[in-house]
């Protein structure tokens, strides 16, 4: 497993990264301990989550779990935290499950900490993420529309701070070790950089937005910005929840799969969406490679990517992804690649 700087903390972390938000609904607790296992054995050292966890569906009654089942497997085994490097979230502006749907700031930052501390059965955090920002963000579809003219800089900007340095107290008191965002836009993540630099408070390590073969808008502005200030991606949905696939082509929901719980798949299911699959299983089939692996194998590919975050509700499918970093994609298939993206690009 090829390990990859987290950014500019000295940290290095695997290229793929087990997420975990099925921990809970569609994954239970042994199966998610034996995820565990399985992903720390074949050289996988990051792992993912989240206090709003799990999804499919949220609910009040659920929040939280998937943190306490990684806190089960924790205190089963204290001695093995140091062997992976531990990402989790406090929930943004507008999720009523916790806070009562307050934004970030540093009121909420102690409070939040303190709940996924104790879920997760852990004194400290490796990653401690931002799940989006307070102003609303241009992910989950939103780009279509979005429209940031309500904003407020000197508001924004006065936030940002107020979080720093409340995550300085964190670091300080050795609850969280580095800062990192998520859903965020290439000016967001800029002005989290120069407020860091000017004040000497946290700096951004890493950004987790949604990316993959269907879903590229971190290939323009946020490319260059992880490029040059070394702020790696921790791409999310990189088999674009399970549509690079094939799974659900010609519209199939089968039986335990997350269209079985969200039949739009978050917006995703377009008539646009199942050509471009097509095109990507083609060339898939064209070149001789699983399109899970290629689709993945891709995604490393990247000069900005920091690791790739996949989910698996079983243990068959976490096997079979964790082959990918034995693929290595010829020249020619990426070329076709690139051809597909030209001709299908933003499918949904």
């Amino acid at each position: 497993m090829k390990m990859n700087p987290m950014g500019r903390t000295g940290v290095m972390v695997s290229e793929l990264c087990l997420g975990t938000m099925t921990f809970g609904t569609q994954t239970s607790e042994s199966q998610g301990h034996a995820q565990l296992d399985c992903a720390l054995a074949n050289g996988i050292n990051f792992v993912d989550t989240a206090e709003m966890y799990p999804v499919n569906p949220i609910s009040k009654k659920t929040v939280g779990k998937t943190e306490e089942i990684l806190g089960t497997w924790n205190a089963k085994n204290k001695s093995r935290r140091t062997d992976y490097v531990l990402a989790t979230k406090h929930s943004g502006e507008g999720f009523n499950y916790a806070r009562n749907g307050a934004a970030i700031s540093s009121q909420t930052i102690p409070e939040a900490i303190e709940g996924n501390l104790r879920r997760l059965q852990t004194d400290y955090i490796d990653l401690y993420q931002f799940h989006w920002p307070n102003r609303g963000s241009y992910m989950f579809r939103k780009n279509w529309d979005f429209n940031p003219v309500s904003q407020s800089k000197e508001d924004t900007l006065a936030q940002m701070e107020d979080c720093l340095e409340a995550l300085q107290k964190q670091v300080d008191k050795g609850n969280i070790r580095h800062f990192g965002l998520s859903n965020e836009s290439a000016w967001g993540t800029a002005q989290w950089l120069r407020l860091s630099e000017d004040k000497n408070l946290p700096r951004v390590a890493t950004i987790q937005n949604e990316y993959s073969l269907l879903c590229r808008l971190y290939d323009t502005d946020l490319a260059e910005l992880s490029m040059n200030e070394e702020v790696g991606l921790m791409a999310f949905s990189p088999l674009a929840v399970g549509l690079l696939t094939g799974k659900y082509q010609n519209n199939a929901t089968p039986a335990g799969s997350r269209k079985t719980l969200a039949a739009d798949l978050g917006g995703r299911t377009t008539n646009r969406v199942w050509p471009a699959v097509d095109a990507y299983m083609h060339i898939a089939a064209k070149h001789g490679v699983d399109v899970v692996h290629m689709s993945l194998a891709w995604c490393l590919t990247r000069p900005f990517m920091c690791s790739a975050i996949f989910g698996a509700t079983n243990q068959a499918q976490l096997e079979h992804i964790l082959k990918t970093p034995d693929v290595k994609l010829s020249d020619e298939c990426l070329a076709d690649i690139a051809k597909a993206h030209k001709s299908h690009p933003m499918p949904f």
